[in-house]
């Protein structure tokens, strides 16, 4: 029997606790990822005002997170501005995007507050992302395989940091930006995220399979420091999830850190390759 007397004996923490999340994540992931197929399948003004719709979310997160306040008509016009940023591209293609982005930085600069510079800064990075998802995308079948060929780098670069992470831990990758991720989910995201796209890349494309394999990695490292760069602003502004839109993930922001530099990456490459009109076809086709 235990004696009343004695302290009792620190808790350990139940191992089980730490995955109570896995179910909402796992369910949230099943439905972003059927809703990203099945528009990027479609292509076309649809894609674009889901790409629109998707940023402009985003970007209301990011609205309230540099202004340390509920949003105001103003925030909600620039929300408008980047919805609108993306749904213009089918027509006007990226200089209407370009256009329509410049005109809400300028809304940005004349609203008070200190938080003008930030603004611009996630209006410009928002507009960048929707410039190169729409291009990829463009009107040809390859704009769907690179889509797809992203995305799984990307997601399972995630998905294997965060199990690698949690079930092995050890060393902290970045204490002082982000205590939660190690080295041991770093590497894990890198294994899987890099070989899940070489199958695809073999699957979808003829290329030499060395090249799929350095843009994996390269994608895979990139979206790590993306995640890495969205933590880093949330702790400059002192907040740990960007919102709550996403069962067991947090906001769009924490579920597109990861997307940024590697869609990035795919528009320079593939506008450098094959042009700007053919983006997709210079990311796999060599």
């Amino acid at each position: 029997m235990t004696d009343p007397s004695q302290p009792a004996p620190e808790t350990i923490p139940n191992r089980r606790r730490s995955w109570a999340d896995l179910g909402p994540r796992l369910l949230s992931a099943a439905v972003l990822v059927a809703l990203t197929a099945s528009t990027l399948y479609i292509g076309g003004v649809v894609f674009a005002v889901v790409v629109g719709a998707i940023f402009a979310l985003a970007y209301r997160e990011w609205e309230t997170m540099v202004t340390r306040a509920p949003l105001t008509p103003g925030g909600w016009v620039l929300i408008g501005f980047v919805a609108l940023s993306g749904v213009v591209y089918p027509y006007l293609g990226p200089w209407g995007t370009t256009a329509v982005i410049a005109v809400a930085a300028v809304i940005a600069i004349t609203m008070r507050g200190e938080a003008a510079l930030w603004r611009v800064f996630g209006l410009v990075i928002y507009g960048a992302i929707i410039i190169a998802a729409l291009a990829m995308r463009g009107d040809t079948i390859a704009g769907v395989w690179a889509g797809v060929y992203l995305g799984t780098v990307v997601w399972m670069t995630d998905s294997a940091a965060f199990f690698a992470g949690r079930q092995i831990g050890g060393e902290k990758l970045a204490p002082d930006i982000s205590p939660s991720k190690t080295w041991s989910g770093a590497a894990g995201g890198l294994a899987l995220g890099t070989g899940a796209g070489l199958v695809v890349w073999v699957l979808v494309t003829d290329s030499p399979w060395w090249i799929g394999l350095l843009l994996a990695a390269t994608i895979s490292v990139l979206g790590q420091l993306g995640d890495l760069s969205e933590s880093a602003v949330k702790r400059h502004f002192r907040i740990k999830d960007s919102g709550d839109l996403i069962p067991g993930h947090g906001g769009l922001m924490d579920r597109l850190d990861s997307l940024t530099f590697g869609i990035l990456l795919v528009l320079l490459v593939g506008a450098l390759h094959a042009g700007f009109g053919s983006v997709a076809e210079g990311l796999l086709y060599w």
